[in-house]
């Protein structure tokens, strides 16, 4: 045994050794192919910029060369247009050479320039005689008799030596000029030493035609209108010298020209005859100087043999000792293999358990806010169902105090939830229309009763430029305000809590300055009126300024624009199909310390301990409020000032609605407003300028048009009828009047007049109401007034004291006044099925549905339903859970239908054989009991085949909805 041991571990060793060997092998084998690919690298980077560098030159060198070229064309249209055939003519000598001497800037590259006319032998002598010269030739002899003469008559002054000499005699002149005139184009000759620089250069003839040539001429027709010709010599040295000068890199390479006509001898234009053949890179780049006769290039090449790089040395070397160092650490690795494999496999069961720990944790979140949840749905459906039998006010109170407790703690199990949906990304929105005005009225309603009995101004604005409709989640949004209303009543003993929604676009704000919340602790006063009031809702100082009188009347200049039957049309007609809201909630309570608005969003953290001791509360509802307003596209932010009070805004992006949900009664438990009001007039006394506007809002929704006036001397002469005016008995004069704008002691000449009223008992007269914020005022000035309503003041509530008051007549709300009694006889006599597990709820709904006289039978299970709803069956209803074991509301809905799919299709088979006979399809109604109400539940129950639904505990209102619409 212990030979195979050491056998074993010598075998393992030498294969360690080999391993080792393998791995220097690969290494160095590595690090060589990293240093010829860096090297080859290297020398392609070398060979492209000796490219570029070579084709810049060549590029910039034509450049020059054609630059310089357009220059004398321009001189020779200069002579072709001013001298030919001009007597006298327009140029001499002098003129010539003073202009191409100023000129010499623009043909750096040119000695000078001369030109040649174009002389006939019959022509000589009188040219001689004209001139007073005789022509030359070359050698300063006079010139042979010979076809045409080329004289030079012009010239500038470093070429004066040219002057009258025969450009023809000369063998190569000859050659160029008539190359030049039959081409059209600049011809060189070859290269050659010029005067003065002894540097190498070639001579440049361009021919000059008479004006009147056409562009597409013919070699004869050039010839013939060859008039003369323009020549100059080309410097090239200097000219490729300047060009280099100019470029970076010239220490770097060696720059060519070459005349490579005869391709045999190419000439040397520039540049050192013999180079180093050692330098492995050399690149040509073709220049064209615009003669098609001769060919020129540029060849580059290094100065001297490329270095190697340090970094095709390093790099391989730094290569090699990387593999060392990781095969040593893969040696050690490996060593350490089986420690590894077994910290991996405890690792491993360590986040099986994590992962099994935290789906517990998610099921018994679940689990037990069902089990909590179903319970409590009992006892709510329970109090509610005690809360209509007959009690003594002591009984009442105990049920009314526990069913608030149960609604509290409902609340607290979906703050909860809520909070660890959202901690999960498992919080979805949903997407339906509702009406933003009526959902804000029904949440300031819901806090009615608190703010009458701590007697603070509690009001809610929205600018006519916000959609009357969007599409959001409405419930959410609820959530919000609820959330931070209820925040702001809750600590709000004196003052007011006002709600502002407005378009954030046309807020006193930019969007983005909306949510800042710089000014907490700083001097944000509002402006104060003449007796120390704050222009406010209540008078009382707020903490944010930005949301005093003064930018308050900049939303009401806009409002003003619009028309005042309209409500947010102007709105509604934008390109954009998103519109984002601002809404603030102001309150003058008792504010955020300086040190705790840090931690004011923070789960479960309030301001001190003393909080929840005075106020109560879980501190959980502004940081899901934060949550949800970040998911609705927007944010939350807050400005509070101790002992002043705190302004919370937040922002919300949402979609308009084009649909009216009005019409819609499965999706909106809110009634229209009535329009029989509108017209009406109506006459408002108030002296704050920022209440006054969000009583004319209400009003205005309702049609009324609005006086303000801010005293009470005002109202007798303000008031229709007076001074021999005569009332309208179709639209009456109501007056509504602020309480603490109301003074019986001074104010006597409106109260005799308003008592003269109330004697004549004129109830198609004049009608007085009175704005008060406790329901103790009621008893006091209900002698006085025709009516005195409690604040918070809504659209509707309005709406129904008007009603109440002059007695109009609404026949589209007729059916609705006594909604019990019509649900009674809706129900009375029907059977109805209530299927669910919970033997509770079955109690709960069965007792609800009996109160308005209908004959319920309960089962407990899906199956159950079923075997009770095989056609035919004596029920007319059925409310299912969905929620229940084995089989679910759904999928037992989806089997009712298709049993009843299948009877109809067998009835309409057998009733197609008898004539005359009629044929009602089997469709049960069927409802989903569920607590959840969200959109997605709602389309899960339509797809399953159900009607509709109805929450737990039964609510009369959603009961009444479902019940009008399907069972008739």
């Amino acid at each position: 045994m212990g030979g195979n041991k050491y056998c074993a571990a010598m075998t393992k060793r030498r294969w360690r050794g080999l391993a080792a060997a393998a791995w220097v092998l690969v290494a160095v084998a590595c690090s060589a192919v990293m240093h010829w690919t860096m090297r080859r690298e290297s020398m392609d980077r070398a060979e492209e910029r000796l490219v570029s560098m070579c084709e810049e030159r060549a590029r910039m060198l034509q450049e020059q060369f054609g630059v310089t070229v357009n220059h004398v064309h321009a001189i020779a249209i200069l002579i072709a247009t001013f001298n030919y055939d001009k007597s006298p003519s327009a140029i001499d000598q002098d003129t010539f050479a003073k202009y191409t001497a100023r000129t010499s800037f623009e043909r750096p590259l040119l000695n000078g320039v001369a030109y040649a006319q174009r002389v006939f032998h019959h022509e000589r002598e009188m040219f001689e005689s004209q001139q007073g010269w005789i022509m030359n030739t070359m050698q300063r002899e006079p010139a042979p008799p010979q076809v045409e003469y080329a004289p030079v008559i012009f010239s500038q002054d470093t070429v004066s030596y040219l002057a009258r000499i025969d450009m023809m005699s000369g063998e190569e002149d000859r050659e160029n000029i008539l190359r030049a005139r039959t081409t059209g184009k600049a011809v060189l000759t070859n290269p050659f030493r010029l005067l003065g620089s002894n540097h190498l250069g070639v001579v440049l003839t361009f021919a000059v035609y008479r004006p009147d040539l056409p562009a597409d001429a013919s070699v004869e027709q050039r010839v013939e209108a060859t008039i003369g010709y323009l020549g100059g010599a080309f410097d090239v040295e200097s000219l490729v010298e300047n060009l280099l000068s100019k470029l970076a890199g010239n220490q770097d390479i060696v720059v060519n020209v070459y005349d490579v006509t005869n391709a045999s001898e190419a000439m040397v234009l520039y540049g050192p005859s013999s180079s180093d053949e050692r330098v492995p890179f050399l690149h040509v780049s073709m220049l064209d100087f615009g003669d098609p006769f001769r060919r020129h290039e540029m060849r580059c090449r290094y100065r001297q043999k490329l270095p190697m790089q340090w970094s095709a040395i390093t790099n391989p070397l730094g290569t090699f000792v990387i593999w060392m160092l990781l095969g040593y650490s893969i040696a050690a690795a490996y060593s350490r293999y089986d420690k590894v494999t077994e910290d991996c496999r405890k690792m491993e069961e360590l986040k099986t358990q994590a992962e099994a720990a935290d789906v517990a944790k998610s099921q018994f979140l679940a689990t037990v806010s069902h089990e909590i949840r179903t319970p409590m749905n009992g006892v709510l459906g329970m109090l509610d169902m005690l809360l209509g039998t007959d009690l003594t006010m002591t009984q009442k109170d105990y049920a009314q105090t526990a069913q608030m407790c149960g609604r509290a703690l409902i609340t607290l199990i979906n703050d909860v939830l809520d909070r660890a949906k959202i901690e999960a990304g498992k919080l979805e929105l949903e997407a339906v229309p509702f009406d933003l005005r009526s959902l804000m009225d029904d949440v300031i309603s819901l806090f009615s009763s608190k703010s009458r009995e701590k007697c603070i101004e509690l009001a809610v604005f929205v600018c006519d430029n916000v959609p009357k409709d969007v599409l959001g989640d409405p419930w959410r949004f609820r959530q919000i305000l609820t959330n931070l209303v209820g925040n702001a009543v809750k600590f709000t003993e004196r003052g007011h809590v006002f709600v502002r929604v407005c378009l954030a676009d046309n807020s006193n704000m930019e969007a983005g300055q909306v949510l800042n919340g710089a000014m907490n602790g700083k001097d944000g006063r509002v402006d104060s009126t003449t007796n120390g009031a704050f222009n406010t809702l209540s008078g009382f100082e707020a903490a944010d300024r930005r949301n005093s009188w003064q930018y308050f009347k900049m939303l009401l200049s806009d409002k003003e624009s619009l028309l005042d039957d309209l409500e947010g049309t102007n709105s509604d007609q934008s390109d954009s199909d998103h519109v984002t809201l601002a809404i603030s909630i102001e309150d003058t309570g008792v504010g955020i310390p300086l040190q705790a608005q840090d931690r004011v969003f923070t789960p479960f953290m309030q301001a001190d301990s003393s909080t929840s001791r005075n106020y109560g509360g879980t501190g959980i509802g502004l940081s899901i409020s934060k949550c949800l307003a970040e998911l609705m596209g927007g944010q939350i932010s807050f400005v509070s000032r101790p002992f002043v009070g705190s302004t919370f805004t937040f922002s919300t992006t949402l979609k308009r609605s084009y649909k009216d949900i009005s019409v819609d009664s499965s999706r909106s438990l809110l009634e229209a407003l009535p329009t029989a009001f509108k017209g009406m007039k109506a006459i408002l006394i108030d002296g704050r300028p920022v209440r006054s506007a969000v009583t004319r809002y209400h009003l205005k929704r309702l049609g009324i048009i609005v006086q303000v006036v801010n005293n009470m001397s005002a109202v007798v002469k303000a008031f229709p009828g007076q001074n021999g005016a005569t009332v309208s008995r179709e639209k009456a004069t109501i007056l509504f009047i602020e309480s603490d704008f109301w003074r019986p002691e001074t104010d006597v000449q409106l109260l005799n007049h308003l008592r003269e009223h109330k004697n004549r008992q004129l109830s198609d007269g004049h009608k007085v109401v009175l704005l008060v914020t406790s329901e103790a005022d009621k008893d006091k000035y209900g002698s006085i007034f025709d009516i005195v309503m409690c604040k918070p003041i809504r659209a509707s509530m309005i709406a129904s004291s008007i009603q109440q008051l002059l007695k109009v007549e609404m026949p589209e709300r007729r059916n609705n006044h006594n909604r019990p009694s019509f649900l009674r006889s809706l129900l009375v006599g029907k059977n109805i099925l209530v299927v669910d597990d919970n033997k509770v709820n079955l109690r709960v709904a069965a007792a609800a549905l009996k109160k308005y006289g209908a004959n319920v039978s309960c089962v407990e299970s899906g199956k159950d339903a079923i075997s009770l709803l095989q056609p035919p069956h004596c029920f007319d209803a059925c409310f299912m859970d969905v929620q229940m074991p084995e089989m679910d509301g759904f999928e037992a809905t989806r089997q009712i239908r298709q049993t009843e799919m299948r009877v109809n299709e067998e009835r309409k088979n057998k009733l197609v054989l008898i004539e005359g006979s009629t044929f009602v399809e089997y469709h049960l109604p069927v409802l989903a009991m569920t607590a959840d109400v969200i959109q997605a539940t709602y389309e899960k129950c339509i797809k399953s085949g159900m009607d509709g639904y109805v929450s737990k505990p039964f609510d009369e209102e959603q009961l009444y909805q479902a019940v009008s619409r399907l069972i008739h």
